[in-house]
């Protein structure tokens, strides 16, 4: 049996330290300062902030108005994918703003996702796994949740279409989605206790689908009362630039889609790059993870692993070539200034303010596989500086309002990309051959508690 090793905090040490605080004039200066305002406001460096401007030397043609706010919910993947889709949509059609109903893929989202939840339990447990196992576990701590990936939204808009927001404006539920997910959360994990014994009762295929469309019709009804429920057909009534008047429909959201946006815009052929440097996540390789998607027998969210460099190249060419925005997703909240909307590692002087560096002395894989890492918010690259050949710094078109950086718009360098960006989403017009063979590959199954898993 393995000796038990324990580490005490020693009084005498205690002393030790509080007499070194104290000797310290700095610490007692940054505690004064950290004691009334944020650490991370404190940290912030004068001199980098009159170095970083929102200027760059190519920008897309177009960039979408108004600038979006996905308030207090976790839909930025869909305000990040709604935002790239607009922009030739509002060039075609000669507009002076548009946005199309975040609301609507966003219900279509919860219902799909809970089916696909409902769809995972019976799966786990024809697989023999219990409640205590790991990806059972890890299904019932968030049966359903806001955020999600590029292949989720590809699965909802060539099933369900768009529409304009016009025709399916927000709610509250929208806007403020906690309380929706408790409340679906709860009632799915009820239904997986019903559905665990049916499987261990031996029941039939055809009996337990039936069960799962009894539940699927209450599940609905929830989404449905506190979202709204989207028109089976509409008609968008809008003024061009010209002040013309136009009308088109009625129409469904998916024919919508079909006839007027996907010749604009076509999601499916629009691809994922991650890069994932840990050391057994081989570049050049394709990768899925277990029981991770928002819809059954769909579109697999798959990852084609390459290097940073790989992701950097296809976003500039993306913007300096196609004039095409690029969907992106990244750990927003590191070495980030929120107010000023700088996304830079010289933005905090931690080592000022603490005497020590946070963060930074780890590589990315390291943050990745001791928990410091992972994707958390999609935003959209709009434009690139490019000094010499190469790419400096990027323009970011956020949903958070008008409130940050540059009326919405963050400043992202290219030294803050490498550390904090995981994907991005390009056409796939812009990669090698090399590279779009990797989607030919068998994707190799991570775990669905992956880093690699999180959703933006």
């Amino acid at each position: 049996m393995a000796k038990t090793f324990t580490s005490t905090i020693n009084v005498n040490n205690l002393l030790k330290f509080r007499e070194a605080f104290y000797n310290d004039a700095k610490n007692v200066l940054a505690q004064n300062a950290c004691s009334r305002v944020s650490p991370t406001e404190v940290s912030t460096s004068r001199n980098r902030v009159q170095e970083c401007h929102h200027y760059y030397t190519n920008k897309i043609e177009c960039e979408g108005k108004p600038v979006t706010n996905q308030r207090s919910s976790g839909r930025c993947w869909i305000f990040a994918c709604l935002n790239v889709i607009r922009v030739p949509f509002i060039k075609h059609f000669n507009l002076e703003e548009f946005e199309f109903s975040q609301a609507h893929v966003f219900f279509w989202d919860k219902i799909e996702r809970s089916n696909y939840f409902l769809n995972a339990i019976v799966q786990t447990a024809k697989r023999g796994e219990t409640v205590d196992d790991r990806t059972t576990a890890c299904l019932l701590s968030k049966p359903v949740e806001d955020g999600g990936q590029w292949d989720m939204l590809v699965n909802i808009i060539t099933k369900y279409g768009l529409m304009p927001k016009k025709n399916f404006p927000e709610s509250f539920s929208c806007e403020t989605s906690n309380t929706l997910n408790v409340i679906l959360n709860s009632k799915l994990r009820e239904f997986a206790i019903i559905l665990h014994k049916l499987v261990s009762d031996n029941a039939t295929d055809n009996e337990i689908k039936t069960k799962i469309e009894e539940q699927m019709e209450i599940i609905y009804r929830i989404i449905g009362i506190c979202l709204g429920i989207p028109p089976a057909t509409f008609e968008w009534n809008y003024y061009d630039k010209s002040k013309v008047f136009n009308t088109i429909g009625p129409i469904t959201p998916l024919d919508f889609y079909e006839k007027h946006v996907k010749p604009l815009f076509d999601v499916a052929e629009k691809v994922c790059l991650v890069s994932d440097p840990r050391p057994d996540n081989q570049y050049g390789k394709l990768y899925t993870l277990d029981m991770l998607n928002n819809m059954a027998g769909a579109r697999k969210v798959l990852y084609n692993n390459q290097p940073i460099e790989v992701l950097i190249k296809a976003a500039q060419e993306s913007i300096v070539n196609r004039g095409e925005p690029v969907w992106y997703g990244c750990q927003v909240s590191k070495r980030f200034s929120d107010k000023l909307g700088l996304e830079d590692l010289k933005i905090h002087d931690y080592q000022l303010v603490f005497g020590t560096e946070i963060s930074i002395p780890m590589t990315k894989a390291q943050r990745m596989l001791y928990g410091e890492s992972a994707m958390t918010h999609a935003m959209v690259l709009t434009g690139v500086n490019v000094d010499n050949g190469a790419p400096n710094k990027w323009r970011v078109e956020n949903s958070w309002g008008e409130d940050r950086g540059d009326k919405g718009y963050l400043m992202m360098t290219t030294e803050w990309f490498k550390e904090y960006v995981f994907e991005v989403v390009v056409d796939r017009s812009l990669l090698s051959e090399e590279v779009l063979a990797v989607f030919q590959q068998e994707p190799q199954v991570l775990p669905i508690w992956d880093p690699m898993g999180t959703l933006a």
